[in-house]
């Protein structure tokens, strides 16, 4: 459903998308089911707060992952993506009890990237090895406010930094 999402929209939206009603929607019905179980057999809290994280953890990187693989995004587009991911957060406080939230700052620290000058952005590249290289270069390559040459520089950054983690 993201992927069918048009990111380079020229105004600033104020609903979220339908993707993030669909996923609250399953996390709430895993919620009924994981109560059904401890009802039945009683799970101690632990547990719970672990399938939890393990969850919300796996749901944050399928954002970035998703936002990863948009082809086009103008600035309202990354405005709409924070929108997303705040609908999400806030109606996730009212079906998980777990603080912090898993991957919150994974997720949030990528949205934001885009926004940053070239030479923030190349500190932040640098900076940010929990990002695969496939979503560094769609970043870098989203970015309306770069010129070719930037891009190319930073292309190559993460190409170096690939080549590197690989050795």
């Amino acid at each position: 459903q993201m992927s069918a999402v048009k990111w380079d929209v020229k105004e600033i939206m104020s609903q979220h998308n339908t993707y993030i009603d669909t996923l609250l929607k399953s996390f709430t019905e895993f919620q009924k089911k994981l109560l059904e179980v401890d009802r039945r057999v009683p799970l101690p809290k632990v547990v719970t707060n672990l399938i939890w994280e393990q969850c919300v953890r796996h749901a944050n990187r399928m954002f970035v992952e998703g936002y990863a693989n948009t082809k086009k995004c103008s600035n309202e587009g990354r405005a709409l993506m924070q929108l997303d991911f705040q609908q999400f957060l806030t109606k996730l406080d009212q079906i998980v009890e777990i603080r912090p939230i898993p991957e919150r700052e994974f997720v949030e620290a990528y949205i934001k990237a885009y926004y940053l000058s070239e030479q923030e952005l190349e500190g932040w590249v640098h900076d940010h090895k929990e990002y695969s290289n496939k979503q560094l270069l769609a970043l870098v390559n989203s970015v309306v406010h770069l010129n070719r040459k930037s891009r190319q520089k930073l292309v190559g950054l993460i190409e170096e930094m690939d080549k590197a983690r690989r050795s």
